[in-house]
């Protein structure tokens, strides 16, 4: 037998022990040091030498204080906000969108087949190329930012509130959405986060609230609310709620125009708009409808405020979101009393997202659980994490790939519903054996992610350190007999590095 086969049959041994339950534990770190890395590494995008360091340096207590109560704007060290800050398209939403809409309206007239063709093709490179630097700079802001219980929220919640760069010119809407929706809300008031999402263009055109005005009712953006938003499936709401939600919501969408519309002088008062957003009382129902059992007034956008009231304040959304996120920070399905427990403190605090998250910290369950089976971007993030800590990549695109890959791409799940939270989803044979070629990469070389894209500089010198300060103190001591006997093997420190990274118990 040659020496390549058994080392094939331990990194086997590996993938298939990944995906079942956790390894026993052989080595001798301290208990306390064991279970604050992987506190650290449950409320983060990946534990690092120089976060635990930080993290002891503050004490349990007041770093999840930090972490629960992070400043308004985002923090992050000045290489990484300078990417992103050329990552960004210069003036708002609106201007951009305006200047996409003159591009498309402009080939439209070019008569000529090539030169249309052209057109279109930069039209369509714009648009990609918008979306590609808006999952960049979320790569960027997940890898970098100190705050980032904020940022594994903010990928939760775009989660739940889901739009797909695919449709229509949502990619050049989707980084706006992320980082004026759903970011500055991670840790605030559910109500709040809700009522963003629905101002955003981006969701108003995803679930074609759009186009839903006064004659021609579209359902489908107060369905999901609903269904997928907030109060969930089976929780006492009929279609007959959903439409008059609906109709509630006739009038809310978008216009690209600069100037406002002519408006009807009995209801002129009631326009509204900020950006793109738009309330048009010429596209609303003004009649009287029941919803949740509670008669609303046809009065214009007052009525989308008492609709929103009686969705965030429903004892079902306190329900469902609590059960949502403690799935998500736990990896498993939570038990219905840990569940009440959260709604409980969701509802006496008016949604406060941070309260309910403190609360869940402190459950016995998060203790025992710490985060459970990592999904792809969970995955991909601690690895890059862990083997370049606060080394800024200067190339996000291999690991926009990677998590293509895996098959969780950022903006790049086409329905309403986001991608799954339970380990099963991600477990499969398949998707193991594609990590393993991944962890193969992170952990051979620098892989791309220091070489400048779109020039012709050199890729810098880079090497993953996972065998580092932190391994040695916490982590080696948490490993199973099965994985110390696979790296005990290593031909090579980049043959270590895959084996450490396609390990049971770096994937959880």
């Amino acid at each position: 037998m040659s020496r390549a086969a058994p080392r094939c049959l331990l990194i086997a041994a590996l993938l298939v022990s990944a995906a079942g339950p956790g390894p026993r534990a052989t080595g001798a770190a301290a208990p306390s040091t064991a279970a604050d890395v992987a506190f650290l590494d449950a409320l983060t995008w990946g534990a690092t030498p120089s976060a635990f360091a930080q993290f002891e340096a503050e004490g349990r207590a007041r770093w999840l204080h930090g972490q629960l109560h992070p400043p308004a704007g985002t923090r992050l060290p000045p290489d990484a906000q300078a990417a992103i800050e050329a990552l960004t398209p210069p003036g708002s939403l609106f201007e951009q969108t305006q200047a996409l809409d003159a591009q498309a309206k402009a080939f439209k007239d070019i008569q000529d087949p090539e030169a249309r063709k052209a057109a279109q093709h930069s039209f369509q490179e714009a648009l990609n190329t918008a979306a590609r630097n808006a999952a960049s700079a979320w790569v960027l802001h997940a890898l970098y930012s100190p705050d980032q219980l904020r940022e594994r929220l903010t990928w939760f919640w775009f989660n739940r509130f889901n739009v797909h760069q695919g449709k229509a010119t949502l990619r050049a809407a989707v980084g706006d959405y992320l980082d004026t929706a759903i970011r500055p809300h991670a840790l605030g008031r559910f109500r709040d986060l809700l009522m963003a999402s629905l101002r955003h263009p981006a969701m108003l055109r995803y679930l074609d609230n759009a186009d839903n005005a006064a004659g021609r009712i579209n359902e489908n953006y107060a369905r999901e609310i609903m269904e997928l938003h907030t109060m969930g499936v089976g929780s006492g709401y009929t279609q007959g709620d959903v439409e008059a939600l609906a109709r509630i919501l006739t009038g809310v969408g978008i216009d690209l125009k600069p100037e406002d519309p002519k408006l009807k002088p009995e209801h002129a008062a009631d326009f509204r708009r900020d950006g793109l957003f738009e309330f048009n009382p010429n596209r609303h129902d003004y009649g009287d409808k029941v919803f949740l059992g509670t008669r609303i007034q046809g009065r214009g956008w007052p009525e989308v405020e008492e609709a929103v009231d009686l969705i965030a304040h429903h004892p079902a959304t306190a329900t469902n979101v609590s059960r949502a996120l403690a799935t998500y920070l736990l990896g498993q399905a939570p038990d219905d009393a840990l569940v009440a427990r959260l709604a409980a403190v969701f509802t006496r605090t008016d949604g406060d997202i941070a309260a309910v998250m403190e609360a869940l910290v402190r459950e016995p369950a998060f203790a025992a659980g710490c985060g459970g089976f990592k999904d792809p971007v969970r995955y991909v993030f601690s690895a890059v994490r862990m083997a370049y800590d606060q080394r800024v990549i200067l190339n996000p695109g291999p690991v926009l790939g990677w998590l293509n890959r895996l098959g969780e791409g950022l903006f790049n799940r086409s329905t309403p519903d986001g991608y799954p939270l339970d380990a099963a989803a991600w477990s499969g044979p398949g998707q193991l054996a594609t990590r393993f070629e991944i962890a193969r990469q992170i952990g051979s070389g620098s892989a791309g992610l220091f070489k400048p894209p779109a020039s012709d500089q050199p890729e810098q010198p880079a090497f993953p350190v996972l065998a580092n300060g932190l391994y040695f103190a916490a982590l080696s001591g948490t490993l199973s007999a099965s994985t110390k006997a696979a790296l005990a093997q290593a031909v090579s420190p980049q043959d270590w590095n895959t084996l450490y990274l396609a390990s049971p118990e770096f994937m959880r």
